[in-house]
């Protein structure tokens, strides 16, 4: 049976390839693309917004650099972030084989540069990530992921598994509410040992980020599982700009050391190769060591077969280890018992791996339309030991516990996109099919000792998910500057259920959910836009919940709706804002930590959020996001209708310095308002603000910097938790805050030097 289910995977994965590759190599005829390509380094830009005969017709080229003008173009206008903007007659282009090349010169980025396009495959948020993605520094994982304005993150184990996670009034848990991906790459995962949506970034190395595109909401066809309040997708470069070797070290024993090298690579990056390697070690701040080391890897090879078609292939992988300090209670700090930074089981930690494998191939064909397949493989594995509750269930042996698991992820991304003009309307058509198979083997969850000491299995069992997905938007270009884009995506769910504790029982179950979007954007001028978005999303939930409830109500639908503006103020000042509302329907949620299934409400959440970008000179650059939310509990009395550990209030923001003469250097801050940590709000989880540094001296061989977290030497709680628990010789047990310390002043040196 296995060999006939990996036989069809097999063909289902390939043959889009093979059609794709044979079409587009027999096409023939006039595509005259315009390449864009950077006159330094000769490597192609993407993202350069083209202007057509000065109409308000706004393009973007694409990843390798490309764009196809539409017919009658007489003149364009060129922009991009950190290049200087050009007017070119179309006359003057001189096309080989219908391809002509404009070369752009790199400069001083600067916000003057930034214009505000409507485009429906572009995010609203664009803007502001290009600005951030050149102007902030990214010093460590973490980084990562607070690149999105609003998003929160915090370790809750002390150790290396994936953050916690808060968005638009979300405690997201590790992933449940985001979509997250690289290259494609599905990161999250979903029927997880440990949490729905698991999302852990540690395998992706920051310095090799190329872009970060990011969106919020339900509102996007090709976003399905999970993408409830948005989600988060980074591209890797396919080419350094130099090679480079970096060593890092600082307090607790923190050593870090990377490289990154082109192996091949063309003028014009037709070939090209790219390996990077990364190893990090810490003893970390805690009491009890934390050990935490990791290893990552990363071959990336891209290369033209021919005049139409690209192929891009990766290979990346991580393997780490770690102890960890895990959730403390308030009253073992306060009584002296432990320290701020101390544990009450240090025989925490857990080990994981993921090791990927994929493979892209995008085909042009003669009518300017595309079409981009991939296919990917990641095999994983997850080991982790936690103890939430102490002496709470067992009074003599503790409550430790373990998670496990061993997947084998196989999946297909395909796309085609096409653009064309009838009267007076500019379409844009694109469609897709998404496939994705799970297969868990031996997800565990039992009661042990010491990490080596099995007292009782209370889950082991197989999972098999199956999620194909299909999806299609429909986009209308008007000449008045209204667009208006219309969506659907359709999702189908498989679950299987193999329980090991109750004689290999074969547990199965189905569901179907159809997902309609629509979006508004009306470009007043490049300086103003204004959008409205509405539209349905979901999230899955774990395979355990679906058969037990045979397949009922356990896709949770999520309707949503955005009203927003994107304003630039004079030519020094960029303003996003947006008023939000995502209601969620009933859903029932697999608690990963007990093994069991609770069921949730409904609930909604209303909020606002505020994006400032400011650059009064070409060296300052000022950024700042605000958001509040109310995330509420429909069918519960006021007054106890609050969800547990939901942000209200969050702010982050930051200045940013780059002198002429190779000195830069940031100063941020996070910001974590109060939250209620239980559902009357008698409880609360105290908030943050900490702030970092860095600074940095840049020469072309050569680049020295210091990065400080937690500047200011201030204690506070990273993630917290309203939970009952008993400690050693406790008679009764206790509910109060249960938290992980956050990180104190730590500073690290970094030094690189390039080749």
């Amino acid at each position: 049976m296995k060999k006939v289910f990996y036989k069809l995977l097999l063909s289902r994965l390939i043959l889009p390839f093979c059609i794709s590759f044979i079409i587009s190599d027999q096409a023939s005829g006039q595509d005259r693309s315009i390449r864009f390509l950077n006159k330094l380094t000769e490597r192609p830009v993407a993202d350069v917004v083209v202007n057509c005969n000065r109409t308000g017709d706004f393009m973007s080229s694409n990843e390798a650099g490309f764009i196809t003008l539409p017919e009658g173009t007489t003149s364009i206008w060129v922009s991009c972030i950190g290049y200087l903007t050009m007017a070119i007659s179309t006359d003057t282009l001189k096309y080989t084989n219908d391809k002509t090349t404009i070369l752009m010169e790199p400069t001083i980025m600067t916000l003057e540069e930034i214009i505000i396009t409507s485009g429906m495959q572009q995010s609203v948020y664009k803007e502001i990530s290009d600005l951030d993605i050149h102007m902030r520094p990214i010093n460590n994982s973490q980084e990562v992921l607070r690149m999105v304005p609003g998003l929160f993150i915090g370790q809750h184990a002390g150790g290396g598994k994936a953050e916690q996670l808060f968005l638009r009034g979300f405690d997201i848990d590790h992933g449940t509410d985001i979509q997250i991906s690289v290259d494609g790459m599905p990161v999250n995962m979903v029927s997880h040992a440990h949490g729905q949506g698991y999302a852990d970034l540690h395998f992706v190395i920051p310095e090799l980020i190329d872009r970060v595109q990011f969106d919020k909401g339900p509102y996007f066809g090709d976003h399905g599982n999970l993408a409830t309040a948005g989600y988060v997708d980074f591209r890797t470069k396919n080419v350094l700009d130099r090679n480079f070797i970096k060593v890092e070290g600082g307090q607790f024993s923190t050593l870090r050391g990377l490289f990154g090298a082109n192996l091949i690579r063309s003028g014009n990056e037709e070939k090209s190769l790219l390996m990077a390697g990364e190893g990090y070690y810490t003893r970390g701040y805690f009491d009890s060591p934390q050990g935490f080391r990791r290893f990552n890897g990363l071959l990336k090879y891209n290369t033209r077969l021919n005049r139409h078609n690209d192929l891009n292939v990766t290979f990346s992988g991580f393997t780490s280890r770690w102890n960890a300090s895990g959730q403390i209670p308030n009253r073992a700090v306060s009584d002296g018992l432990i320290g701020f930074y101390g544990a009450i089981d240090d025989t925490e930690g857990g080990e994981t791996s993921r090791y990927n494998a994929s493979a892209t191939l995008t085909s042009k064909f003669k009518d300017g339309s595309r079409w981009i397949n991939q296919i990917y493989y990641n095999r994983y594995q997850f080991l982790l030991y936690s103890n939430f509750t102490f002496f709470l269930r067992d009074s003599i042996n503790g409550d430790q516990i373990r998670q496990a698991e061993k997947r084998n992820l196989t999946g297909i991304n395909s796309k085609y996109s096409k653009q064309y003009q009838v009267g007076d309307f500019r379409l844009i058509t694109t469609a897709g099919l998404q496939m994705r198979t799970d297969i868990v083997d031996d997800i565990e969850l039992s009661h042990t000792k010491d990490r080596e000491i099995l007292l009782n299995p209370i889950k082991k069992g197989d999972i098999r998910e199956v999620n194909p997905g299909i999806w299609f938007q429909q986009e209308i270009r008007l000449d008045n500057g209204l667009e208006v884009d219309l969506g659907a995506r359709l999702d189908y769910f498989r679950n299987e259920y193999i329980d090991h504790l109750e004689n290999n029982r074969k547990l199965t179950a189905s569901s179907m959910i159809f997902s309609p979007k629509v979006r508004l954007n009306y470009s007043v001028n490049s300086h103003w836009k204004i959008y409205w978005y509405g539209g349905k999303g979901f999230h899955s939930n774990d395979t355990r919940v679906a058969v037990e409830k045979e397949g009922k109500e356990v896709v949770t639908p999520a309707w949503g709706s955005d009203l927003g503006t994107i304003v630039k103020l004079g030519e020094k000042a960029l303003l996003q804002s947006a008023l939000w509302y995502l209601y969620m329907q009933q859903e029932f949620i697999y608690v990963g930590d007990e093994g069991i299934v609770e069921p949730s409400g409904r609930t909604q959440r209303l909020g606002l959020a505020l994006s400032l970008r400011y650059q009064p000179t070409q060296r300052l650059y000022f950024d700042i996001d605000l958001n509040l939310s109310r995330p509420k509990a429909i069918d519960e009395a006021q007054g106890e209708d609050f969800l547990p550990l939901a942000p209200i209030f969050t702010s982050t923001g930051g200045v940013s310095y780059k002198t002429p003469n190779g000195w830069n250097g940031s100063l941020r801050y996070r910001w974590m308002g109060n939250r209620p940590a239980n559902e009357d709000y008698s409880t609360v989880a105290r908030g943050y603000f900490i702030t970092d540094l860095s600074v940095n001296y840049s020469k072309p061989r050569w680049e020295v910097g210091l990065v400080v977290q937690n500047a200011f030497n201030r204690r506070w709680k990273e993630t917290q938790f309203d939970t009952e628990s008993r400690l050693m010789g406790e008679i009764e047990p206790v509910t109060e805050i249960h938290f992980t310390p956050g990180s104190p002043f730590m500073a690290r040196l970094n030094f690189s030097c390039f080749f």
